[in-house]
């Protein structure tokens, strides 16, 4: 996509990330946003933006550890992750995450599609970060690893489409068409 930020680029009258955050904003209680880097590209949006607390890049993990800490300061118990390349998802993600995570003895749940999971919308609670944190200080880098250890529920749904995320130049027209 030519670098930058996916979640900043034009898609109808405003960004891909203001897509999801409105999505996203009455399903839950508070907002935040992972992001690395200079965090002064996303003051337009009014929210936290709360870089990895693990050092280096070490992936989509690192990324839900940080949110987990910032909620665990804020005193909550569960934390949301949704992707900011994703405009689309389900408008009842978050109950359909609750209802599935509830299934389980860990309270954690991801999404999923016909075609499969989709780890980085998920519901995430707060007693399960400091497990979280050792598992990336030894090398665990992969969220379905991580996720399947501790028996995480499925929020099963059935359209493909809510979940597609923009990665090229052609997909951001799709994008568009599926406004």
């Amino acid at each position: 996509m030519g670098g930058g930020d996916k979640g900043l680029l034009t898609l109808g009258d405003s960004t891909i990330l203001s897509h999801v955050i409105e999505r996203l904003k009455p399903q839950v209680a508070g907002l935040a946003l992972n992001a690395n880097g200079d965090p002064t590209r996303f003051d337009g949006l009014g929210l936290p933006v709360i870089a990895d607390s693990v050092s280096g890049f070490a992936g989509p993990l690192s990324g839900v550890l940080a949110g987990l800490d910032w909620a665990a300061n804020q005193g909550a118990s569960h934390i949301v992750t949704a992707a900011a390349d994703t405009p689309f998802f389900p408008c009842d993600l978050v109950p359909q995450l609750i209802c599935a995570a509830e299934q389980t003895d860990a309270g954690l749940a991801l999404a999923a599609t016909p075609d499969g999971r989709h780890p980085t919308f998920g519901l995430w609670p707060v007693a399960l970060r400091d497990d979280m944190r050792a598992a990336l200080e030894e090398g665990l880098r992969k969220v379905v690893l991580w996720t399947n250890k501790h028996g995480a529920g499925t929020a099963r749904f059935p359209d493909d489409a809510a979940f597609f995320n923009v990665n090229t130049p052609d997909d951001l027209k799709t994008a568009e068409a599926m406004l």
